[in-house]
């Protein structure tokens, strides 16, 4: 979503005539993000505010694939210390896991980084002490930054976790989110659809077009966000179709599909 259908709290001009195309062809969609620090109810409403109409089953987040990972793999793990901001921490909750207290007495049965814009020193120095004790080392997804259009830069998860593996000599266990292909096969799972039936639209090379990759999926980088043509020029496995923004993939679409219609 960031960087690809808008930049902090600005939305793209072309975003609403690309959805409404999408609608107009019948083609479904999701929106899909790394941000983790904001629960699917508050990007519902935030979609809402821009204009978007969009319900919870059209979101799909590096919190929810962190919590389907947690239940498939550690189905007996309940206790979770989390850096992470309090609306994550609801949806964490409310999928049936304790969150710890930063006290040593409080143990937990594994530790989960995200996008905490609420990070403070404390909660990050016991997240290295159980680290450094062995706790199950989770991140919800790599990104070192979060895109904005405002005079600043945004730490991201893959920073706050590069910090703990300073400090502690660890690694995450687990890294959610893009470019895991977990995230595209929890939309795959939910409409009932085949790699092949899905294209990944984003502005990151080193996660979505690298999930679309190992996917199998179509992988449609826009120049809108994070990736530039100078960075494009330099990979060694290129998206499948490059656009400069959400008008020129509707172009793109609206093409395609006047050719298929001539044709039958």
């Amino acid at each position: 979503m960031d960087g690809t259908i808008y930049s902090g709290a600005s939305l793209f001009h072309d975003t609403l005539p690309f959805l409404n195309l999408l609608n107009e062809l019948g083609i479904g969609h999701t929106f899909l993000t790394n941000n983790s620090s904001k629960s699917t109810r508050d990007y519902v409403a935030q979609l809402k505010q821009m204009g978007i109409a969009a319900g919870a089953d059209q979101l799909y987040t590096s919190t929810q694939a962190t919590i389907e990972y947690l239940r498939v793999n550690n189905p007996d793990l309940r206790r979770v210390f989390l850096l992470g901001t309090p609306s994550m921490g609801e949806e964490i909750e409310a999928a049936g896991f304790t969150l710890t207290k930063d006290d040593p007495a409080d143990k937990p049965e594994a530790v989960v980084i995200g996008f905490d814009t609420t990070l403070t020193f404390s909660r990050l120095c016991r997240a290295a002490y159980w680290l450094k004790v062995g706790k199950p080392f989770i991140a919800t997804h790599p990104d070192r930054i979060c895109p904005t259009d405002q005079p600043t830069l945004l730490v991201d998860c893959g920073s706050i976790c590069a910090a703990l593996e300073r400090a502690t000599g660890r690694s995450p266990g687990a890294v959610l989110g893009k470019p895991d292909p977990c995230m595209i096969r929890g939309i795959l799972r939910r409409n009932d659809l085949l790699p092949h039936q899905v294209a990944m639209v984003g502005d990151r090379l080193y996660t979505d077009m690298a999930m679309a990759r190992r996917a199998g999926a179509l992988g449609v980088l826009v120049l809108t966000g994070e990736a530039t043509a100078a960075e494009l020029s330099q990979v060694k496995s290129p998206p499948d179709l490059v656009v400069k923004n959400l008008g020129e993939l509707a172009e793109e679409l609206r093409r395609e599909w006047d050719v298929t219609q001539a044709r039958s």
